[in-house]
């Protein structure tokens, strides 16, 4: 994937903010225009003790979601773990591992936030400002928000909102167990991300593309000396 460098990733906090600050207003929701063929998702698990990273992704066929291809890298952070910031320590791992691959995804599935964010640039919509791709964040837990009670059966869902706003949606993928967080990243709206969402939930709570990222990731981390 062809990857442009919009801003400069060795930066303090303080200057993070301001990259969020700016980008927010680059990000974009619309209808998806044009087929999905791949869908993508990308996940980060860390070394217990350590500043590695182990990045990956993968490629899914779409609506069947069998696997196309798969992919990961190991990385050194130096940016702290600071709530809000998540993507100034993910995504340039992240990056390095999209740019392996050779199935370009139509539509990207992230392990966090998308504008459901006290910036509105999570994880999810600062990757696709940068790749200029549809994304979807689809978070376990809220950053910000507030939300009426979830009915307990698969498909239901409420909105989120913040500062008058909805951001996303809390969406019960499997009857009676936990919801997730959904917003959009970029490039999609939250109507068609909670659709999504739910046909890349036929068995578990998490989507297909992060489950599956999940478990790659998890079963190449080293937690020994490196």
């Amino acid at each position: 994937m062809d990857i442009p460098d919009l801003h400069p990733w060795n930066v303090t906090p303080e200057e993070a903010i301001k990259i969020q600050e700016c980008l927010k207003d680059r990000v974009i929701l619309k209808k998806i225009d044009g087929k999905i063929k791949y869908i993508s998702g990308l996940d980060v698990s860390y070394a217990k003790g350590g500043n590695t990273v182990w990045a990956g992704v993968v490629v899914l066929d779409f609506p069947s979601l069998e696997k196309i291809e798969e992919g990961w890298t190991q990385k050194k952070v130096s940016f702290p773990y600071i709530p809000g910031l998540l993507s100034f320590r993910e995504i340039p791992a992240l990056l390095d591992v999209l740019r392996k691959i050779e199935a370009e995804p139509d539509l990207i599935f992230c392990d966090g936030q998308g504008i459901a964010h006290p910036r509105g640039l999570g994880i999810a919509s600062h990757l696709g400002v940068l790749l200029n791709k549809p994304t979807i964040g689809c978070a376990k837990s809220r950053l910000v928000g507030e939300f009426n009670p979830v009915g307990e059966d698969r498909g239901e869902y409420v909105y989120l909102r913040y500062q008058n706003r909805v951001i996303g949606a809390v969406v019960r993928t499997r009857s009676r167990v936990k919801p997730i967080f959904i917003s959009p990243g970029y490039g999609v709206m939250l109507k068609d991300c909670i659709r999504f969402v739910l046909e890349t939930c036929p068995t578990y709570r998490i989507p297909e593309p992060t489950r599956q990222a999940h478990l790659l990731v998890n079963s190449v981390r080293c937690d020994g000396p490196l």
